[in-house]
């Protein structure tokens, strides 16, 4: 699984396909946290919110680099089809984690705040509920379930504004509001915590019905 992981990471790092949501994570940075000096919980939550359309994008590209005939020998190499998901979504997290740490960092640069282990904890978790979260959108939106882009370019939109406006039924839309209104990062760790956890088993059911739904497409 390890090998697979650096086979997949490397490839990515060699497509330019990545570049563009790199690009948007940045450039969304930059306009949504210049000059703000307001509680960080609530630039958090905007910074996340850009996590969530990039790690989802990056999940896209990263599973629809390879065509079926390349990936039928990824599958046979890595032993099951399901490895190679795995690997393909343990390589997405990876990459969505240096954007995590200039998530973290570039609003301080950008903006004017007061910094405290509260806010770090707090935006790491933000962050990663809505890069799983992304990476199960991407998943289940991917090539391996939509022959289609303009299918699963649809499909993606549907859930990512379901996943942002879902009231009271996604944990990105319930985590973001609670950022927003919060002034004190501290009263939201545990919060955000159990959110990031239901995150995890979204992107687990996500895994499970990709997996299940392609063996039968196969």
């Amino acid at each position: 699984m390890i090998a697979l992981i650096r086979y997949l990471f490397t490839v990515l790092l060699l497509s330019q396909r990545q570049l563009a949501p790199l690009l948007l994570f940045v450039g969304l940075l930059a306009v949504l946290t210049s000059s703000d000096s307001g509680p960080l919980a609530a630039t958090y939550g905007s910074v996340a919110g850009a996590m969530l359309v990039c790690s989802l994008w990056s999940t896209m590209a990263l599973i629809g680099l390879e065509d079926r005939t390349h990936r039928s020998v990824v599958v046979v190499a890595a032993g099951s089809g399901l490895r190679v998901l795995l690997g393909s979504v343990c390589t997405a997290l990876l990459w969505c984690l240096p954007l995590t740490a200039a998530g973290l960092f570039l609003p301080l640069l950008f903006g004017s705040h007061t910094f405290t282990a509260a806010d770090a904890v707090l935006g790491v978790e933000a962050q990663l509920t809505c890069a799983l979260t992304g990476i199960a959108i991407g998943v289940l939106c991917s090539r391996l379930l939509f022959r289609r882009p303009g299918h699963a370019l649809v499909a993606a939109l549907l859930l990512l504004l379901a996943a942002l406006l879902g009231r009271g039924v996604s944990p990105v839309n319930i985590m973001l509001g609670d950022l927003q209104n919060a002034s004190d990062s501290a009263h939201l760790l545990g919060s955000t915590g159990v959110l990031l956890t239901v995150a995890a088993g979204v992107l687990a059911g996500a895994v499970a019905i990709t997996q299940a739904v392609s063996v039968r497409l196969s």
